[in-house]
């Protein structure tokens, strides 16, 4: 098995989120040793968001910064944990909503795959980015 990072690298539909993970300076971090649960968009995810906001994130590193560490919870929360949560708090410091009624939702991304495992940690895949308050 390879950290988050690699293995977000290896599956080849998180350019964009690898791309930010870079321009944030977050990389060192979520290779550390975790464990971490990263709740990932993938590049389909991102294509959603407004044309140039990603460009704009770019730019702005302590924004982009705050957006992906909302994306992270401390510890390995694998689907069947998560399902039993109402939220969580993430490495931001912002709690994120859990609604398990109709599959798995974060917010209002929903959970396309669960449980992709790395040496440090958890990803789960969503098909929205989450934006803090």
């Amino acid at each position: 098995m390879t950290d988050i990072v690699d293995t977000a690298i290896n599956a080849g539909s998180f350019n964009t989120l690898v791309a930010a993970v870079k321009a944030a300076g977050l990389v060192d971090t979520l290779k550390g040793k975790g464990p971490f649960t990263l709740f990932a968009p993938n590049d389909e995810a991102f294509a959603k968001l407004p044309k140039g906001t990603v460009d704009g994130l770019l730019k702005d590193i302590p924004k982009l910064k705050k957006i992906l560490t909302y994306h992270v919870v401390s510890g390995k929360v694998m689907a069947a944990d998560v399902a039993k949560l109402k939220s969580a708090k993430t490495v931001e410091g912002s709690d994120v909503k859990i609604d398990a009624a109709k599959g798995v939702k974060i917010n209002d991304a929903k959970v396309s795959t669960a449980d992709v495992g790395a040496d440090n940690g958890v990803i789960h895949i969503i098909d929205t980015v989450l934006m803090p308050a």
